[in-house]
């Protein structure tokens, strides 16, 4: 990220940009909780699959967000934001909101998300009993992840990472505040780069709000999000193909675990992303446990035997 990228981020992304920090400084660790199916198809297929945020456990995954933000731009620090961008480049609201109302179906309906939560020392050898209970299944799977690829800024998927923020209505007015401020308080940064690009980041500030947003009950996981919108980032290094998920066919698009260092995407490869597994409550954790260590030998995991955990949550 340049100078202005980073200046871009603090003001538009504060909350974002102080968790992303953490990443970036060894503060934060990463799991992706899901079905031991699943993670065996990660790890042999080298991919993972994105889906519709229409077919996530929260019904209101993306409704949630807009709502808090159609009543935040409504009101008394929307007002203020709309002031400032107008007495600095007539006309940058209409043309803001003509193209946030044109992508808006896509963000709801069209929108592919990765989830992954945050890890803590703790539960290293345990997993967090709420996630087993919420994607574990009979037969769930935490895998921790090494946070390389997450902490590094890249266009080469064509998809980013940003974390959840859970907010209630008030504290979602607090947040778009203070981007508020921040923007009445640039104007010589938004003179430098000219209104083009000013729209341009209003636009993806409304964005990830609308997409990143949740309520505040869902707290507990701890959630970022892998995000890509195809009709607004088209690329085919993340292929799409229809796939039955639980039973229900739907199409999904995938992210292939491969680095592309030379637009500085690393830390990807299954042998490098993996940190260790851990196998949730179980009928059969120990054959588990056996698959899972020879699934990682085959991908070039050093030290699989130490890499594999089994949860003794007494969990049915």
């Amino acid at each position: 990220m340049s100078d202005v990228d980073d200046q871009l981020a603090a003001l538009f992304f504060p909350y974002a940009t102080k968790k992303q920090n953490d990443v970036r400084n060894g503060k934060t660790r990463f799991v992706h909780y899901t079905t031991a199916e699943a993670a065996v198809r990660i790890i042999q297929n080298r991919e993972v699959w994105m889906r519709r945020t229409t077919t996530m456990n929260d019904y209101m995954e993306v409704e949630y967000g807009f709502e808090c933000l159609n009543a935040a731009y409504k009101g008394e620090a929307g007002a203020r934001m709309k002031a400032a961008l107008e007495e600095e480049f007539p006309g940058t609201c209409e043309e803001l909101e003509r193209r946030f109302n044109l992508w808006l179906p896509s963000f709801r309906g069209e929108t592919y998300v990765t989830c992954i939560s945050e890890h803590d020392d703790s539960e290293d050898g345990i997993g967090r009993l709420s996630m087993w209970r919420a994607y574990g299944a009979t037969a769930g799977v935490a895998m921790v992840l090494n946070s390389t690829a997450f902490a590094t800024a890249s266009d080469a998927l064509g998809a980013y990472t940003s974390p959840v923020a859970y907010l209630s209505d008030a504290q979602f007015f607090r947040e778009f505040g203070t981007v508020s401020e921040n923007i009445a308080s640039s104007r010589e940064l938004w003179r430098e780069l000219g209104q083009e690009s000013v729209i341009e980041a209003v636009f993806q500030m409304m964005r990830f709000s609308t997409v990143c947003t949740k309520h505040p009950g869902f707290h507990e996981e701890r959630e970022w999000r892998i995000i890509h919108t195809p009709a607004l980032e088209g690329t085919d290094r993340l292929p799409s193909n229809v796939e039955v998920v639980r039973g229900v066919p739907q199409c999904v698009h995938k992210i292939p675990l491969r680095n592309y260092p030379d637009e500085g995407f690393v830390g990807a490869e299954v042998a490098e992303l993996i940190e260790r597994i851990i196998i949730g409550p179980a009928v059969d954790a120990w054959s588990m446990r056996d698959a899972f260590v020879r699934l990682l030998q085959e991908a070039g995991v050093e030290d699989a035997q130490r890499r594999v955990f089994i949860s003794d949550i007494p969990l049915r």
